[in-house]
């Protein structure tokens, strides 16, 4: 699943981002994603997998890792079940 998850998030944000191609430590603010574009990118990502990212998360998502990092945790933290994934 993790490959799969890793990859579908990846998804989002080259769709938000409207570029091919990101890599995993990436910076968004260097692939040109403002705060705008990071909204939707949590608002795609919560409706993807049923999840609630806190205001106070924001911050950690600033690569595809983070945000790898913080939707596993969330996922395992509700029994690791995503909604369309």
């Amino acid at each position: 699943m993790a490959d799969t998850l890793k990859e579908k998030i990846r998804a989002i944000i080259c769709e938000v981002a409207e570029i091919d191609e990101i890599a995993d430590d990436a910076e968004f603010k260097q692939v040109g994603l403002d705060s705008m574009a990071a909204l939707e990118i949590i608002t795609a990502i919560e409706h993807e997998y049923d999840i609630k990212i806190e205001d106070t998360e924001y911050g950690r998502l600033t690569t595809l890792n983070s945000s790898y990092g913080l939707v596993a945790e969330k996922l395992a933290a509700r029994g690791g079940k995503a909604a369309a994934g």
